[in-house]
């Protein structure tokens, strides 16, 4: 019965679909584990160097732990939030008071924002090459980018992995929680996986699957513990929310505007019940704490907010300064970020045309989350062409531009602050949260570099039996439009199959050649920075080896109370679990800034209290004119790098 038949093969009647490429997602894991590694690495050596501010942390941490206090704010100051604290109090009171314990949840708070960058570069439209890239750049670790990440000193290590929380938040809102089309669809050949144009662009009341409360619960709730550990959040939650607006403007007056209110207010909770209690303004405090009545030019200040800053802050510096080679970013920065910004708008404005949730895109051509604002014969595309026909391409396009506003919001804002003009290497820091754009910041880069051909296009793959041969080209979910790593689909920034002109092909060309440049240079200046630092390890760990030896020495002199400079007490108090209390002296001997008042109580109490100082400094030139015999007379003990005081009994 079977004479005749000639059996097919397996592949003739299953066609296999090809695998996505896992290379770039296995890559950018060895890439994270390796940056993770690099800064527990650091933090086992020490480095970066203890202060005094983040061992007003650790105590907050310690009296959390012993149920002894409750703080709100960062001791002695009525704004910046102790969320820090609270995060190291249980692993506080498992182990003792130390630096290692109170920078391992910072360390995790930085392994999550790698992890959740790679998820937003993906989301809005990057394929995983170019979340590998943006990956790599974040996992290179400056001098200053470290101690931004890792001193627990309170609010730069949680505002970047919350940032890019708030912005992946806002891509599930407006995007709807898009549901997928069968997997083929009626019209033939696989099914995009495209965003229902009611669930994307319009509000679900409008006739769109409402999203779950849940996460317009979770972007309050974010938003309002971020504005209470610390207010230079505030331009991304303004810009984000005004995405949120624009997209889902009747879901706000409704039940999901009231779940989203109550989130905000339980996050910012400690802060509004604070100031209702006291009567405090955090606004007023953090404006008053900015010098804003301190005297800087404004060269000085533009100097040290724009030329200065932007290297600085995103890793391209070297330890404590910047040398004039490594200032090129500056410019390469604004001109990333005006150009980013002029992408994101012209394809946001694009005008959106109607289309049925079953019908796939045109043959040949895929959608693209956000194109090179130039199409490859060098005129502009033409409305509805491109990545403005998918909804979810507009979402992307206004999720970046917010990105981009936001981060022009803090950097000006920094640049017009004294604090640029008076200390910019030291208040640099306040610019880390810009490291929360760099998804949308680096995109026309990788755009050029693909349009130009820079990036190998993949692999045609076999069409299915019966299957149009363009079929497979439909767009695809969301997070795989432009993104996907599908042979045959269309990545961001990939040539479009269209003529091009000689002198179109050759701008296209050089603009490229140009992106891989300042690409290159970018991961070049970052590994050099970050070589940089990790040549200060040793003399970091010394320091930290002599620090412990003070502790030991005062144990053993049984000295329970001494006097000493701003960055020596409360360092003093943490590393001994309280058993020092110090008070604040300056180098008149004059008492200074205590942020524990009752610790100058219990010192001022005790007629047998020390000093301690630096060899060198001014404080300890000052104490030596009193050693020697007499009633107000000293004797003194050194110790590596510390000087001792004590009374004479």
């Amino acid at each position: 019965m079977t004479a005749g038949v000639r059996q097919q093969p397996r592949e003739a009647t299953r066609p296999r679909t090809p695998r996505r490429t896992r290379l770039p997602a296995l890559l950018a894991l060895l890439v994270g584990v390796a940056g993770v590694g690099y800064r527990l690495a650091l933090l086992l050596a020490d480095v970066p160097p203890g202060n005094s501010d983040e061992a007003t942390m650790g105590l907050a941490a310690l009296h959390i732990a012993r149920g002894e206090d409750f703080p709100v704010w960062f001791y002695g100051q009525a704004y910046m939030g102790t969320l820090e604290a609270y995060l190291a109090a249980p692993l506080v009171a498992l182990s003792g008071p130390s630096v290692l314990v109170l920078r391992l949840p910072t360390l995790a708070l930085y392994a999550l924002f790698l992890a959740l960058s790679w998820q937003l570069t993906r989301r809005l439209g990057g394929d995983r090459w170019y979340a590998l890239l943006v990956v790599a750049v974040l996992a290179l670790g400056s001098d200053r980018v470290i101690k931004n990440q890792l001193i627990a000193g309170g609010g730069y290590p949680e505002l970047n992995p919350a940032g890019v929380a708030l912005a992946l938040l806002t891509v599930r809102l407006c995007a709807g929680g898009s549901r997928g089309l069968p997997r083929r669809a009626s019209a033939g050949g696989p099914a995009a996986r495209l965003p229902r144009p009611a669930d994307a662009d319009r509000p679900a009341a409008a006739g769109g699957s409402a999203a779950p409360l849940s996460p317009w619960a979770a972007w309050g709730l974010v938003s309002g513990v971020l504005l209470w550990v610390d207010p230079l959040i505030l331009p991304f939650v303004l810009a984000l929310g005004a995405v949120l607006v624009g997209w889902r403007r009747r879901e706000l007056v409704g039940r999901a505007g009231a779940v989203l209110a109550g989130g905000l207010l339980l996050g910012a909770a400690p802060m509004l019940l604070d100031s209702l209690r006291h009567g405090r303004n955090p606004l007023a405090a953090v404006l008053t704490a900015s010098g804003a009545d301190a005297a800087a030019s404004w060269g000085e200040r533009l100097y040290g907010g724009l030329v200065l800053g932007p290297p600085l802050a995103l890793g391209f510096c070297s330890p404590g300064r910047c040398a004039g080679w490594q200032l090129w970013w500056a410019p390469t920065f604004l001109a990333l970020l005006l150009l980013a910004a002029i992408t994101a708008w012209h394809t946001l404005r694009r005008a959106v045309p109607p289309a049925s949730p079953a019908s796939p895109a045109p043959p040949g051509r895929s959608a693209d989350l956000g194109e090179f604002p130039f199409a490859a014969n060098d005129k502009s595309p033409r409305s509805g062409d491109g990545p403005a026909e998918v909804p979810g391409g507009r979402v992307s396009a206004a999720v970046r531009l917010a990105l981009l506003a936001a981060a022009a919001a803090v950097l000006a804002a920094y640049a017009l602050s004294t604090a640029a003009g008076r200390a910019p290497m030291e208040s640099a820091r306040y610019l880390s949260i810009l490291a929360v754009a760099m998804p949308a910041l680096l995109w026309p880069l990788w755009s050029a570099a693909r349009r130009a051909g820079l990036w190998p296009r993949p692999a045609e793959p076999p069409h299915h039996p019966g299957e149009p041969a363009e079929s497979h080209r439909s767009g695809h979910h969301l997070g795989e439009l432009a993104g996907s790593d599908r042979p045959g689909d269309r990545h961001l920034g990939d040539p479009e199959s269209i003529s091009r002109t000689a002198g179109g092909r050759k701008r296209i060309r050089a603009a490229g050649v140009a992106a891989v440049a300042v690409l290159a240079g970018m991961l070049g200046t970052g590994v050099v920075a970050t070589a940089g630092a990790v040549g200060t390890v040793p003399a970091t760990h010394a320091e930290a080896e002599r620090h412990r030896m003070l502790v030991d020495a005062l144990g053993d002199l049984n000295l329970r109370h001494v006097r000493a400079g701003y960055w020596t007490c409360n360092r003093l108090a943490f590393a001994s679990g309280e058993e020092v209390r110090c008070a604040v002296v300056d180098d008149e001997l004059r008492p200074g800034f205590d942020r524990l008042p009752g610790y100058r109580r219990a010192v001022d109490a005790d007629p047998g209290a020390g000093w301690v100082a630096p060899p060198g400094s001014p404080l300890a030139a000052r104490l030596d004119r009193r050693l020697g015999p007499g009633p107000d007379g000293l004797r003194v003990v050194d110790v590596p790098g510390w000087r001792i005081y004590l009374p004479r009994r």
